[in-house]
């Protein structure tokens, strides 16, 4: 009897969950996009079907199907299938599925494949529980993150683990969401409504169905127009998370280095929307500008610093146009990283080793006595003379020559030194 009110329980649950996790995938065939694991004879899918999956961590942005490309696994295998959340679950509950995977292998032989969802929030103590029975291979892990796996889960239990990384869904995967998703609530919807559902999901499926079903809920003769699908996405927040922090700013900074002012003025849209530090965009702003730029254009380093003091004086939102103006001059701006190397080269040749001494002519001469040791002397200002102070030499004399400031095509003033 309490087996059918268990039964009955999980059907109402089914019937009454997020459109989201209905439409979850039962095997691996069922699976809306990440073709590179799941396609014809992709490794993930290989090892599946084979029965060969050894521990492994899902790994990519939120809404791309880690979640349910477990549960597909789980559908497909022989296994038994666990599954926890690293939110709500301890180092007790680890320790039981341990006990229930050795009872079940003992007594049938039979593996067991437990799903941490969300295994950043493990401690290292609580990852370092699960070590043992991943190692002897009483459990097959599965753990999916949202976070980098290099910085969040601990290197012994990576080192065991097949790192799978999955993708932001393509427009045709979210094509396909939004069909099973219009088919599960019964409705339809005009073509500007999908489409508007399409550019709006950012690769992200779970997303697109919560919309989607808002969409469905607010239009009550099941017929999704337009004006619904833009009130149900008014709803939905941006996507930002630890790795968009870094995938977002190394965007910015490549957009303006390949001279793309609107990429640029995009990613810098993106992290301001999301609530980045805008000091710390000024201040790649300001490290491009000499890194990047340098001597190709001397006045954007000004530019940057610039807009990095008007962000101080003024504060958002009116400093968004000040860093705007400056990532727009950063990328339109010619090129250099002449700058760079010179410093760079200098500081890995002083490490290595290369220490000069100070040429006698070039020495502190401001005290008395130091012309008797030869300090000063034959030194050249170039406010006295400036063709004898530019053929005057500032390092110690070498059978090679010493140089590492080389000015590239773009470099100002590359004229007056010798490339």
């Amino acid at each position: 009897m309490a087996d059918l009110f268990d039964a009955a329980a999980a059907e109402r649950l089914r019937d009454r969950a997020p459109l989201a996790a209905r439409l979850r995938p039962r095997t691996i065939d069922d699976v809306v996009g990440q073709s590179h694991l799941v396609g014809p004879r992709a490794p993930l899918r290989v090892l599946v079907e084979s029965d060969r999956l050894s521990s492994a961590i899902f790994w990519g942005p939120p809404g791309t199907g880690k979640t349910s490309l477990a549960l597909a696994v789980a559908g497909t295998t022989d296994r038994a299938f666990e599954q926890l959340s690293a939110v709500t679950a301890g180092v007790a509950d680890v320790r039981r599925v341990i006990a229930e995977a050795t009872r079940r292998l003992g007594e049938s032989a039979r593996g067991t494949i437990l799903f941490l969802d969300e295994i950043h929030r493990f401690s290292k103590s609580q990852q370092d529980a699960l070590l043992p029975a991943v190692e002897d291979g009483t459990l097959t892990l599965i753990g999916a993150t949202t976070e980098n796996p290099f910085f969040e889960v601990n290197a012994p239990l990576r080192s065991r683990s097949t790192l799978f990384r999955l993708e932001p869904l393509g427009r045709e995967d979210i094509a396909r969401l939004v069909e099973r998703g219009l088919a599960a609530e019964g409705a339809s919807a005009s073509p500007e409504a999908i489409e508007l559902l399409l550019d709006r999901a950012g690769g992200d499926g779970r997303q697109v169905l919560t919309a989607l079903e808002v969409a469905c809920a607010i239009d009550t003769d099941r017929m999704v127009s337009l004006d619904d699908v833009e009130a149900a996405i008014g709803t939905s927040a941006l996507r930002y998370g630890r790795d968009d922090h870094y995938d977002v700013v190394s965007a910015f900074i490549k957009s303006m280095r390949g001279s793309d002012p609107d990429a640029a003025t995009y990613w810098l849209a993106r992290m301001l929307v999301a609530g980045e530090d805008p000091r710390f965009i000024a201040r790649r702003m300001v490290i491009f500008a000499s890194e990047d730029i340098g001597m190709a254009d001397p006045d954007s380093l000004s530019v940057a610093v610039a807009a990095a003091a008007a962000l101080d004086l003024v504060g958002l939102p009116e400093a968004q146009l000040n860093l705007a103006q400056a990532a727009i001059h950063l990328s339109l701006a010619p090129k250099g990283h002449a700058v760079a190397e010179a410093i760079w080269t200098a500081m890995r040749d002083v490490r290595e080793g290369l220490v000069l001494e100070v040429p006698p002519h070039l020495r502190d001469a401001h005290y008395s006595g130091a012309s008797t040791l030869g300090h000063g002397v034959g030194y050249v200002s170039p406010h006295e003379d400036p063709s004898a102070a530019q053929t005057q030499s500032y390092l110690p004399a070498s059978n090679t020559p010493l140089r590492w400031y080389r000015p590239g095509p773009n470099d100002r003033r590359a004229g007056n030194v010798d490339s």
